[in-house]
């Protein structure tokens, strides 16, 4: 085969490095079956202002801190001392029916405030001076996964995140593009005229038993996901389409235990009320609507929703009404059974900020995998989370 001719002519070719090395894979997978219960994750891309989202509504230092910045009207109040932002009205019955666990000060020793680093830190579950090169459900689909489609991504690109060691995720955001995609008839040729002696050559084994692969799961996803659409109403909005994709999927008994969906522009170093205003709003309408349309096809009960952001932002605010990188942050975990629901723990002290005038984290993000790991998706979190963590007690 011609590799260039391959790469130029197929037009499957950009969606070959979202799936995985199978010649490697097949020989350390898992043989039992998936379990039922899936975890979805929404990352708020370019790190949130948590202080603005959970809102010490009582605290001088808080509006001290931010004398055009803070929220003084129309907090929706969840207990004596903490509230919600009130773009986050939508996941008020959530919090009131025992279906929100809000974990404050969430964050990691050494702190980074880059974004692309910080986030590779969440997305590997690494140490701050640690560079791994696989994702923690990467590494989770190594143990554990069959196929490409046990964790998607709602996008073109796969997040590191979702890449592991030898075996990787699906990214799509449209599964008829995808299914359509694999019909490609170049794509279709090639794949008629492959021999066993090509699937033991190694570049081209990988190549053509890549192209197997997504092409069956290509077809699994478009057969087995219904065509009805969802009776629920979504707003209208990119991070919305993603969510009712991933609903349609859970909705339709989708093999699949990971879900992955991102909203971003939160990095609001400048006006930062207006934004964050509206992408909350996106947030939490989006959301409650999600959760909705589970609950109306029975399904909410096995998903957990898992929301975070790369860092949180400096408390106080900069000359140009916004808020510069911080670090310890709000971390939202959504579901019916949970254990400890509203308030997981206090929000840190403002009075006692690190060097930086930064909230002290108290509780390590890979501690949340690990619960989520053992008490969520039944398996140990060893080999998937680096550090051994302590478990919580949220599920």
């Amino acid at each position: 085969m011609d590799r260039r001719k391959f790469i130029k002519n197929s037009a499957l070719a950009s969606s070959l490095f979202f799936v995985p090395n199978f010649v490697k894979a097949f020989e350390s997978v898992a043989t039992e079956r998936l379990g039922y219960k899936r975890l979805v994750i929404v990352q708020l891309a370019g790190g949130n202002d948590g202080l603005n989202t959970i809102i010490p509504y009582n605290n001088d230092l808080y509006y001290n801190a931010r004398p055009q910045l803070s929220i003084t009207k129309d907090i929706i109040k969840l207990s004596d001392d903490l509230g919600f932002h009130p773009s986050l009205g939508p996941l008020r019955s959530l919090f009131d029916n025992g279906q929100l666990s809000i974990i404050n000060n969430v964050g990691y020793p050494n702190p980074v405030r880059s974004h692309f680093r910080s986030m590779d830190i969440w997305q590997t579950a690494s140490g701050s001076d640690e560079y791994l090169q696989s994702g923690w459900i990467g590494r989770y689909l190594d143990q554990y996964g069959k196929k490409p489609y046990n964790a998607m991504e709602m996008d073109e690109q796969l997040s590191l995140a979702m890449k592991g060691e030898h075996f990787n995720g699906l990214a799509t955001n449209d599964y008829k593009v995808l299914y359509n995609t694999a019909k490609d008839p170049y794509f279709k040729n090639v794949l008629d005229h492959y021999s066993e002696a090509h699937l033991s050559e190694h570049n081209l084994g990988y190549l053509y038993q890549t192209m197997i692969e997504a092409k069956s799961s290509a077809k699994y996803i478009f057969e087995t996901t219904e065509v009805k659409s969802s009776r629920e109403s979504y707003p209208q909005n990119g991070f919305s389409k993603q969510l009712r994709n991933v609903a349609q999927f859970i909705n339709s008994g989708l093999d699949t235990k990971v879900f992955y969906t991102s909203l971003s522009g939160f990095d609001t170093h400048s006006n930062q009320n207006n934004k964050q205003t509206r992408l909350l709003s996106q947030y939490a309408e989006s959301v409650a609507a999600f959760v909705k349309d589970l609950k109306q096809n029975g399904t909410f009960e096995d998903t957990l929703i898992l929301t975070f952001s790369e860092f949180g932002r400096r408390v106080k605010q900069n000359a140009a009404n916004g808020t510069d990188h911080g670090s310890a942050n709000n971390v939202f975990v959504i579901g019916k059974n949970l254990k400890k629901a509203g308030f997981y723990n206090n929000l840190a002290s403002l009075s006692d900020l690190d060097d930086n005038g930064d909230l002290k984290y108290n509780i390590d993000f890979r501690s949340i995998y690990a619960t989520i790991l053992s008490q969520w998706m039944d398996v140990s979190a060893e080999g998937i989370i680096p550090v051994e963590q302590n478990t919580l007690d949220f599920i």
